[in-house]
Order: C-alpha cells, then structure tokens, then sequence
C-alpha cells in the first residue's frame, strides 16, 4: 500500500487534519504562555516575536476549523490541543528557569556558616538583625538567578535547616553581586536559546 492509497479522505479528515489542528494548538498556547511570561518579566523583545508566531500558527489551526465548523471532533481537539499547550508552555518555561528571584531567610541560629558560605561561592548578601515572635533572629537577603534557587535552598537547608524562607520574584536587577558568569541579564537571555536541565 503506497502514500497515496493510505491517504484516504476519511484518514484525512479524521486523523491527519485531527493532528495537525491539535499539533498547531499547542505550539501556539506554549508560545503564549511563554509571551505572557516574558511580558511579566520585561523582555521586550522576546515577547513580540514570540507573538507574532504564536498568532501565526493559532491562524492555521482556525483556517481548518473554519473549513469544518460541523465536525465537533475538531472542536475537541482543539480544545485538547489548548490544556496541553498550556502544560507545555509551563513545562518549558520552568525548563528555561529565566528570570532572577529574592530570597529572605529568616532564622533564630547562628547563620555565620551560611552567610560566609554564600559570599564564598560570590552571592551578594544582605543581613539584618532583627526581633521575631520568640526573640532575635537574623534575616538574611539574596538575589540570585532562578536557575540557582535549588542550589541556593540546599545550602540554606545544610547549614540552617529550621529556617523559613520566603522566595519572591524580581522583574529587574540593577548591579549587585552574582557568580561568575551568572549575570543576571546574560544568563536569561542564554536560556531562552537553549534548554536546561534541571539541577544542572
């Protein structure tokens, strides 16, 4: 049986066009979902061309579902096609870990191991003594790349594991001090072109 023979009109419409409705689905809500994220975090420039693809395929997927407005099936492919691209977009966008976060530790024990550790390893740091509910604790400010939050939390949890921590995310960073080559601007911008992989 050839190409020819398998492609019949009922393959085609029930599996091929199926496919590539819901294919072109989730690539343009991935896209999205990374455009809405890139907006959030003030990369200007990413998020225009991110866009213009995104809107460039999603017109694909429509022009099909126009031409077959009675098949309900496209509907629920299309619609399918949408909750996986939004997973994806996700999956892909905690892959790239892009963006810089701060982290407060706040902590009742002695916290000079963990300050002098995260000043060795070039992480700029902040301290405060300070008053908590049950008497003096330091708090302790960070900004690091969120490619480094594991690495950071490890070392918050090996030499105070009682700690609590907040994280919270930052849209821009002027100065401070990072790790060699783990410039907050140059490091999210190398991200976006490549994967990276978890704990790495």
């Amino acid at each position: 049986m050839n190409a020819a023979q398998f492609l019949t009109p009922e393959i085609y419409a029930w599996l091929i066009i199926p496919l590539l409705i819901g294919l072109a689905r989730i690539c343009d809500v991935s896209l999205g979902t990374m455009r809405i994220i890139c907006i959030g975090r003030g990369y200007k420039w990413v998020a225009p061309l991110l866009g213009f693809f995104e809107i460039l395929v999603w017109l694909l997927a429509m022009k099909q579902i126009m031409e077959n407005l009675t098949n309900i099936f496209y509907y629920l492919v299309y619609a399918g096609g949408f909750a996986v691209g939004t997973y994806v977009g996700m999956y892909i966008e905690e892959k790239l870990a892009i963006g810089i976060r701060s982290i407060r530790v706040i902590t009742s024990r002695d916290a000079s191991q963990l300050i002098d550790y995260l000043r060795s390893e070039d992480y700029g740091v902040t301290t405060v003594d300070a008053q908590g509910a049950t008497g003096p604790v330091s708090v302790i400010f960070t900004v690091v790349n969120r490619s480094d939050i594991e690495e950071v939390i490890g070392v918050i949890n090996r030499f105070n594991p009682n700690a609590f921590y907040t994280i919270e995310d930052i849209k821009s960073v002027k100065e401070g001090v990072f790790p060699i080559n783990h410039s907050p601007i140059r490091g999210d911008y190398f991200n976006l072109l490549r994967m990276r992989k978890k704990g790495k």
